[in-house]
């Protein structure tokens, strides 16, 4: 029998957890029986430091959800320099001595599912959401070149604009809209992001980061005016094998 290694996920309300069911299916089909991977549900982000003290023994790898994405680096040691950048974590390794490291694998999981849908007219996005997963998605999108604005209900920034002024201009000069928030999740699948999706047509691309359910009420809206449309289902896969390739890298 193998060593028994510890993984699990660190958010709240995370009973609906893609990552455990994808790395129990994982576990079995590698035949890693003594590996487990488990929800971390947290009432609170002062919590975090519990999760160590019970697992020291076995925990070696941690995924971050809504809504500590910014908030578990200061319990770690080091940061990849990356994830500094982005100001956003969804990966901890925890070392043989204990260390704690931080990264982003969101944004190479979103990077790499965007990019066969991204097109020469593509310049500019509008991104839903000011939360952790925005962080990479922004990133992931400046480093390609586009210029990017934020959406928010309270905007406090001077790159992010509210949802009353998404003016037909506004929307017409925007070639990606990205949902980074989690309106339309499952159970309440028919709630969306409001903005004005009559003045959306086929040049424009729509990436909602739900999964569940596949085709949220944003891209359907998005789909009835001939916008592309593309779910988050790629980037949570792809986001989850970085993680897995950090997590077993000496």
């Amino acid at each position: 029998m193998g060593t028994k290694k510890m993984f699990g996920l660190v958010g709240k309300n995370i009973e609906y957890s893609f990552s455990r069911n994808y790395f129990s299916k994982k576990f079995n089909k590698l035949q890693l029986l003594e590996n487990s991977y488990v929800n971390f549900d947290l009432e609170s982000i002062s919590e975090f430091p519990t999760i160590f003290d019970t697992h020291k023994e076995t925990l070696v790898g941690i995924n971050v959800t809504i809504p500590y994405k910014e908030d578990v680096g200061a319990f770690l040691d080091e940061i990849d320099s990356e994830a500094v950048e982005i100001g956003a974590i969804n990966t901890i390794k925890i070392y043989s001595d204990g260390k704690r490291k931080g990264f982003n694998t969101d944004v190479y999981g979103f990077d790499q599912s965007i990019a066969p849908f991204l097109k020469e007219s593509h310049k500019t996005a509008l991104i839903l959401g000011t939360g952790g997963a925005s962080k990479a998605v922004t990133y992931a999108l400046r480093k390609r070149g586009l210029s990017v604005l934020l959406v928010s209900r309270v905007p406090k920034h001077k790159n992010q604009i509210s949802y009353e002024s998404l003016t037909e201009k506004v929307i017409s000069e925007t070639g990606v809209i990205v949902n980074c928030s989690p309106i339309g999740t499952h159970p309440d699948v028919d709630l969306y992001p409001n903005i004005p999706y009559e003045f959306l047509n086929e040049s424009h691309l729509l990436f909602d980061l739900i999964y569940n359910p596949e085709e949220t009420a944003f891209l359907r809206k998005g789909k009835e005016q001939r916008a592309v449309i593309a779910n988050g289902m790629k980037m949570l896969e792809l986001q989850a094998e970085k993680s897995w390739e950090i997590w077993n890298k000496e």
